[in-house]
């Protein structure tokens, strides 16, 4: 007996997509049960109608799964793979009613998670051969994050913090609350984790760079400023550029001597990609 499609799966990303399929289907698909014949079977395809990176084939098995389960179901492509017009994704063949019910749930979530990958490959492209890395960011779609970051991977790029829970990134809020840089890197410390602050002018970089920030993150810098302050840090700590940084502009913020750029336009501003499924009666 095979494992089942839930069983690797984080159980936020088993909860988003339950909740999906009821957001969908709710009571039942009136349409199919009205003019399909329950025990019809069908195949179908999953049809890349433009060149994509591919993200989020990992939820099509749990999605047939949680609605009775299909007769085969063969995945042709996998996360991260650059796909042309007319590749096929996946095949599966089973009641016809359930291939249909699961159509638009499982479009979404590939044409979703696909519109990340290929913006974020867009980013890691252009900043090859120079020593700077693409982060993303927790401007994500409410209820999607993990899903979004593991696209966000496939495309090449490298996963910020999942959270607030697992990285401390002290921005300018928090400095307020604080009452200042060093009283906010000082109440960090007991944390005992890697720093990284927001510094907005030389007065908070030259604070930050004496209270021994591990990482700084300089917002909204064009890249000449960006690598004035890079010369000012003189490597002791690392630095990440962010604020309205795009596949434009990208490659010229990476060659100032940053460690990272992030961007949030990978993830909350990624257009869905052209997928379609096509069906077939066996």
């Amino acid at each position: 007996m095979g494992t089942s499609p839930s069983a690797n799966l984080h159980p936020e990303i088993l909860e988003v997509v339950r909740r999906t399929l009821e957001e969908d289907i709710g009571s039942g698909d009136i349409t199919s049960r009205a003019c399909v014949p329950e025990d019809r079977r069908a195949s179908g395809f999953f049809l890349v109608r433009e060149p994509l990176v591919l993200a989020g084939v990992q939820v099509l098995p749990l999605i047939y799964e949680l609605r009775g389960g299909v007769e085969k179901l063969e995945i042709l492509q996998q996360d991260g793979t650059r796909l042309g017009e007319g590749e096929y994704i996946a095949r599966v063949e089973g009641r016809a009613r359930t291939l249909l019910e699961c159509e638009r749930v499982a479009l979404n979530f590939l044409q979703r998670l696909s519109g990340v990958a290929t913006l974020a490959r867009q980013f890691a492209d252009r900043v090859a051969r120079t020593n700077c890395k693409v982060l993303d960011t927790r401007k994500t779609t409410p209820g999607l994050r993990r899903l979004e970051k593991a696209a966000a991977a496939a495309g090449g790029v490298v996963n910020h913090r999942m959270g607030l829970y697992d990285a401390i990134l002290i921005k300018n809020n928090h400095i307020a609350a604080a009452g200042g840089v060093r009283p906010a890197i000082a109440n960090a410390r007991s944390a005992g984790l890697p720093i990284e602050i927001e510094v907005r002018s030389m007065a908070e970089l030259a604070e930050a760079l004496a209270c021994g920030a591990d990482h700084l993150l300089l917002d909204n810098l064009s890249p000449s400023e960006a690598r004035d302050w890079i010369r000012i840090v003189n490597g002791r700590a690392r630095v990440e550029l962010s604020g309205g940084i795009n596949p434009e502009t990208v490659r010229e913020y990476a060659e100032t001597g940053a460690d990272y750029v992030s961007s949030g336009a990978i993830t909350h501003s990624a257009r869905a990609m052209d997928i379609s499924f096509r069906l077939a009666l066996l």
